[in-house]
């Protein structure tokens, strides 16, 4: 069933928890809700927002958000090796990851505990600890209010880049995600060579699908602050990639600084590093914050506004800018 609220408080629907108010806000279960829904009407101003957790509220939103609320998870297919899984937008991510997890099927624990819904996961095409949503996702279904129809979008059509996609593009702020479909792996595929992961994931016992989740479980909560208790985003920024010739010019400086390779050939380099050796990690400004345990995220100590959090994003940049010539892009969307 469709709820509809008119003029409603945003701080409780948005992880960094900002005061700020929408004009209207629409939640939908089904497909057909949300046909009806477009079908009587097509708002001048909307946006589709699933858990509030990648988002920054900078002022009141004059026009409609879309909220996703099916559920679901279903197997649609498998064979000797492979199983086809099917998640409705309004699944909360980590849900999905354990559902995966607990019936044996191997890609998504890399991704487990990133906060949001999974109709966010094609957009923002999220990852850590080596692993993407992309490099498992099969399609994608969406809805487009232009003119009411309903279409399936293969993965090599999505344009999945490093935190980038087509619905981040070309498709942005046109279509609504109703569904994901994934290609999960019977046979082991355990990917722990990221960062602190393979020693967290041995200490268990070594690379199992529990293990690996467990460990990854453990690292994130070790290093990010609980949106319940302290309002959040998670990272904020995102990791910069630059040629090959500029990473080791960087290095020949700061032999310390972590470089990984990128898809593309180039290097990708920490953004939370160079904001720590910026000097900015647990740098508080008022109500606001770097986090003191990981220096990608920006925090709400409380009562502060989107303005007040981006205004220290933008003092994060350019501090970094100054010191190390690094341009670090925002992955936090901020209205």
């Amino acid at each position: 069933m469709i709820k509809d609220f008119h003029d409603i408080e945003l701080a409780d629907r948005n992880s960094f928890h900002v005061r700020q108010r929408a004009a209207r806000l629409v939640e939908f279960d089904t497909e057909d809700e949300l046909r009806d829904f477009f079908a009587a009407e097509l708002p001048s101003q909307w946006m589709v927002m699933g858990g509030g957790n990648n988002i920054l509220f900078t002022a009141d939103y004059r026009g409609v958000l879309v909220v996703p609320r099916g559920c679901g998870i279903a197997v649609e297919g498998e064979d000797h090796e492979s199983v086809i899984v099917r998640a409705e937008a309004g699944v909360e991510w980590d849900d999905l990851v354990a559902w995966a997890v607990e019936r044996g099927l191997w890609g998504l624990e890399n991704l487990s505990l990133i906060p949001g819904k999974v109709g966010a996961a094609p957009v923002q095409n999220i990852g850590a600890y080596g692993a993407e949503a992309g490099d498992t996702i099969l399609d994608v279904r969406m809805f487009c209010p232009e003119t009411c129809n309903f279409l399936t979008l293969s993965a090599e059509h999505c344009a999945f880049g490093y935190r980038d996609s087509v619905f981040k593009g070309s498709l942005r702020g046109r279509v609504v995600i109703t569904s994901v479909r994934f290609r999960l792996s019977k046979i082991p595929r355990p990917d722990v060579g990221y960062g602190d992961l393979m020693r967290e994931t041995e200490a268990r016992g070594g690379a199992t699908l529990r293990n690996i989740r467990d460990a990854v479980c453990s690292i994130r909560r070790s290093k990010l602050p609980d949106t319940a208790v302290t309002g959040n985003a998670g990272s904020f920024f995102k990791n910069p990639v630059v040629d090959r010739a500029a990473a080791d010019d960087m290095l020949l400086r700061w032999p310390d600084m972590p470089v990984y390779p990128a898809a593309d050939g180039r290097a990708k380099l920490a953004a939370g590093w160079l904001i720590d050796r910026a000097g900015m990690k647990g740098y508080r400004e008022g109500r606001v914050g770097v986090h003191d345990r990981q220096a990608l995220v920006l925090v709400n100590t409380g009562g502060a506004s989107g303005g007040e959090v981006l205004a220290l994003a933008r003092k994060v940049q350019r501090t970094v800018l100054e010191k190390f010539g690094i341009e670090i892009e925002t992955e936090v969307n901020i209205l």
